[in-house]
């Protein structure tokens, strides 16, 4: 692992921290005759090798920097204004993938092997519950109180739901790490944040329809919290 462990560093270092945004602004312009490409492929060369000191790694490590340089010119010519979100997050999961790929070709073993046992699925169909299921469980239970002064216009859009997915996930891995006091402290910051300014406001069924459906989703994750470990006894 402690291999691939280079190869990330090496590609978060010549990614993000050293890579100029002049660089990123002359390839999206100019893209296969920007000098600042090349630059950018000899960079993670040179970081790989010095990270990775191993003369007889180079072969994988020409293979990894030349599709680094394939995947950046399908994700310029690809991503459009509207897409850049998107194609950024293909990007770098191609850019892993090939990492990956290239130490599991270089020596197999390094590698750890990957099993799925019943704890694993329940996880991850928990943590799967917890995200867009459980919002329309929420929205769904609390529609009948939708406050009519509400202004849609003045929030980001799906904003509420995406905390309430943060939340979630937040208190269920505060559970399965045993730290519940942390749940208290999520509680007190969503409370400053969120419920300040609706106190300010006045508004009491605003105010009284987001903490509805704030217990009810953190009543959720702390129900899928015990429910897991629960399980993880009843296994052991």
């Amino acid at each position: 692992m402690i291999l691939l462990t280079k190869l990330i560093l090496a590609h978060l270092l010549g990614d993000f921290l050293l890579q100029p945004n002049s660089w990123v602004r002359a390839k999206e312009i100019k893209k296969l005759r920007a000098i600042q490409l090349y630059l950018h492929l000899l960079l993670h060369g040179v970081l790989m090798l010095l990270l990775v000191a191993d003369l007889e790694f180079w072969p994988y490590l020409l293979a990894v920097v030349l599709s680094h340089g394939i995947i950046d010119l399908v994700k310029i010519q690809a991503q459009k204004p509207t897409t850049r979100r998107y194609w950024f997050f293909v990007d770098q999961a191609a850019h892993l993938t090939i990492l990956v790929l290239a130490v599991g070709l270089y020596d197999p073993s390094l590698i750890p092997e990957v099993s799925f046992s019943e704890k694993y699925w329940l996880l991850i169909t928990l943590g799967v519950f917890l995200t867009l299921p459980s919002s329309v469980i929420i929205q769904t239970i609390i529609s009948k109180w939708t406050p009519l002064s509400e202004d849609s216009g003045s929030s980001l859009d799906k904003a509420g739901q995406y905390i309430g997915i943060l939340e979630r996930l937040f208190v269920f891995a505060f559970i399965l790490s045993g730290r519940w006091e942390a749940i208290g402290f999520l509680v007190a910051a969503k409370s400053v944040f969120r419920f300040g300014d609706l106190r300010q406001s006045r508004d009491r069924k605003l105010t009284e329809y987001i903490l509805i459906g704030t217990l009810i989703s953190f009543g959720l994750a702390i129900v899928c919290g015990l429910l897991y470990e629960q399980f993880q006894r009843v296994v052991l």
